[in-house]
């Protein structure tokens, strides 16, 4: 079997996360799996870079060492802890090189006081590409033959969209041409999260980069399953943390997963599994700290099982922004102006809702984008047309989703019904054609509430 296995941040948090990571990727090499290995940062080391990069801009030479000391004992010591035997010098040279290349590109940065978004991007890479050689090395030391590859080595190439890059076509080709091969007599392990363009510049593929990156070796490989190794025993019902009943779900959909990581669900992005949903690769979440159990599978089928929802997720840290006035009752464009001016202003929208009068349009957006969407949309209307943009800041999303809503009525009525005997006022509602997600707007203050109570409402503690 042909697997590829991304590691995240918390998987390789230190030396003995990273020697556990080792041991599973042993045992199933042993077993006969071919095994390509993308690994993202030790946690908390891409924040350490991005936030010491912009400190260092303000022109304090001082800071580079410190950034560079900080990172040089954090990752001696997982050296030391994961790396036995003749490897532990090679890694030790390996980060030693490393980090005097990004002494340099930190040292331009002081000087020339300014961080631009290709150099954050070639800083912020540095963790995906010191904790790979270290999981190579560790691999080494217990025998199993392993080789450490760069994004763009791996044949990772993009445009040139800094921090938020696109995989160009030739992509599958190259890492076709460039993991397959290795797999036969090693684990090639590959740094996450980062590419290049064409013409080499180092590129990063934004959030959930290292999750993009394991699907896009997994289709140019032509994988069986791509593994995303996390904390936790697969995709949740919902957050554990707000119902301590929480099950996991053996098996969903591309487009189950992806609607609940759109609406909250932090167990992937839904950029992350583009490739394998293009290439149909079963992808399947795992739990770094109880390998034995098959987490959660997710394919192609859209399968209705005897729960016709199968999680609750919430959007926190959102704001609701409603544009209102009689003067867009039957006035064309004002949609579209609506839409092009947040546009303009690089503001994402996460739900949208229009009532039939006409006379109001809300949207949802990060919270952190709330006063440059309120700005946007003042000066885009400085006529009669709208009279009031207002922003509400005290907001959750709740997003109820399943294949088996699809044409399965009443679905609605369960779920306002239960939001009314609990008391909780729905703000705003919003649901897609393909009825896989019913998702609407509560006060921030009752959204575990109205989570707590779907889950009961829809039986998801009994999911097996």
């Amino acid at each position: 079997m042909r697997v590829v296995m991304k590691f995240g941040g918390a998987s390789v948090a230190d030396g003995e996360k990273i020697s556990r990571v080792a041991h599973i990727i042993r045992d199933y090499n042993l077993k006969g799996y071919e095994i390509a290995v993308v690994t993202s940062a030790l946690k908390g080391v891409t924040d350490l870079l991005i936030e010491g990069a912009r400190k260092i801009s303000t022109g304090c030479v001082d800071d580079v060492e410190e950034v560079i000391q900080k990172l040089r004992e954090r990752h001696q010591k997982t050296i030391n802890e994961a790396i036995k035997g003749k490897y532990k010098k090679e890694a030790t040279e390996k980060m030693e090189s490393l980090l005097e290349e990004l002494e340099k590109v930190l040292m331009g940065i002081c000087y020339v006081g300014e961080v631009t978004p290709r150099s954050l991007d070639y800083v912020s890479c540095f963790g995906e590409r010191f904790a790979s050689p270290i999981l190579s090395f560790t691999l080494r030391s217990m025998g199993v033959p392993s080789c450490s590859l760069e994004g763009h080595e791996a044949g990772i190439i993009t445009d040139d969209r800094f921090g938020d890059a696109r995989p160009l076509e030739k992509t599958y080709r190259l890492v076709k041409e460039r993991v397959l091969p290795l797999l036969k007599t090693s684990v090639p392990v590959i740094a996450g999260f980062m590419g290049a363009t064409e013409r080499g510049i180092i590129t990063t593929l934004g959030r959930g980069g290292s999750d993009l990156t394991a699907s896009l070796v997994g289709a140019g490989i032509n994988a069986d399953e791509i593994w995303l190794w996390k904390e936790t025993d697969g995709i949740m019902t919902t957050d554990p943390k707000l119902v301590p009943e929480a099950r996991t779900l053996r098996q969903i959909s591309y487009l189950e997963a992806m609607e609940l990581s759109y609406f909250g669900a932090k167990i992937l992005h839904p950029r992350a599994i583009e490739p394998a949903i293009h290439h149909n690769i079963p992808v399947r979440v795992k739990n770094t700290f109880n390998p034995d159990f098959e987490g959660t599978l997710i394919v192609a089928d859209n399968k209705k099982m005897e729960h016709v929802v199968k999680a609750i997720s919430v959007i926190n840290n959102v704001a609701l922004i409603n544009v209102s006035g009689a003067g867009m009752i039957g006035t064309i464009g004002v949609a579209a102006r609506v839409f092009s001016a947040l546009a303009r202003a690089r503001v994402n929208i996460t739900m949208i809702s229009q009532g039939s009068s006409e006379a109001n349009i809300s949207v949802v957006v990060r919270e952190e984008d709330a006063d440059k969407a309120y700005y946007a949309l003042k000066e885009e209307f400085q006529n009669n047309i709208v009279k009031d943009v207002d922003v509400n800041r005290n907001i959750s999303v709740i997003a109820v989703v399943g294949a088996g809503m699809s044409g399965t009525p009443g679905v609605a009525g369960k779920v306002f019904s239960a939001m009314g005997r609990e008391g909780i006022n729905i703000i705003m509602i919003s649901q897609g054609s393909s009825e896989l997600n019913i998702s609407f707007v509560v006060d921030e203050k009752d959204a575990i509430r109205a989570v707590q109570a779907l889950h009961k409402e829809f039986g998801l503690h009994e999911v097996q």
